[in-house]
């Protein structure tokens, strides 16, 4: 399918942090086991806007999480949503939990990867690394989006809002943040499901690129740009299985 014209595809709505009804803390899993950064690739799936990190989380880790996520109170998308608003038809839980993503950014490979690893076999200087991912790098944002997506299940063309907020320090403090990238986390493999995005043409006359399509593996970590650099992008439809999804954002100072 061709992206939409972007006056004709759906955002996703921005959930400020501070606008959340508190909500009681989770007890999550422990973050074990993990495989060492050393093991683990960030590399780029479309250079300067997706990149992956297959087995962030290890088989076991993720079926533990996955196990635990099926107590949580899913939430089932209406679907008819809001006008202006994608179409979504999926299973979810959101929760502001700062340790939890911390825990997240930094008990796993991810901060060191992001902040100092290598990506695609380079290692950036501040400047680039900056260039890349908007700014200096503060963590994930605490609100954290559970997605279950069964069979039947998708989410239609839309891009994501890029969201200003107060981003909590472990001293108590807040910096003025905003998201810049989306992390999705997948927990399982399914059968379609697909995260599929649509590339712009270089001009208006030439032709659109091919897609770029990311498929469900267990344990692997997704970073896309989103706010203005956003492409158009969908979950396809599952066919066989279930998607679960953890889906966090990159913070960076604004």
């Amino acid at each position: 399918m061709p992206p939409k014209s972007k006056a004709k595809v759906a955002k996703t709505p921005a959930v400020p942090v501070a606008k959340q009804a508190p909500a009681p803390r989770l007890d999550w899993p422990a973050l074990t086991p993990l495989s060492p950064a050393s093991d683990l690739e960030c590399s780029s799936l479309l250079p300067a806007q997706i990149l992956t990190i297959p087995r962030l989380f290890t088989s076991s880790l993720s079926a533990k999480y996955v196990s635990f996520l099926r107590s949580l109170p899913l939430t089932t998308t209406p679907g008819r949503p809001k006008r202006g608003d994608a179409v979504r038809v999926n299973d979810r839980f959101q929760i502001d939990d700062p340790d939890f993503a911390r825990h997240l950014w930094e008990q796993t490979a991810l901060k060191e990867l992001v902040t100092a690893g290598e990506i695609d076999g380079q290692t950036l200087d501040d400047k680039q690394r900056k260039d890349l991912f908007g700014g200096e790098i503060l963590g994930l944002n605490p609100n954290i989006r559970i997605y279950r997506y069964s069979e039947g299940q998708f989410f239609d063309q839309h891009y994501d809002d890029s969201n200003n907020l107060m981003f909590p320090q472990q001293d108590g403090t807040t910096v003025p943040a905003k998201t810049t990238w989306t992390l999705l986390l997948y927990l399982t493999t399914c059968e379609g499901g697909e995260t599929v995005f649509y590339p712009d043409p270089p001009s208006r006359k030439a032709a659109p690129p091919p897609p770029v399509e990311a498929s469900p593996e267990v344990g692997l970590a997704l970073l896309h740009r989103h706010g203005k650099e956003c492409m158009v992008h969908e979950g396809r439809e599952v066919t066989k299985g279930e998607k679960w999804v953890v889906r966090s954002d990159m913070c960076v100072k604004r």
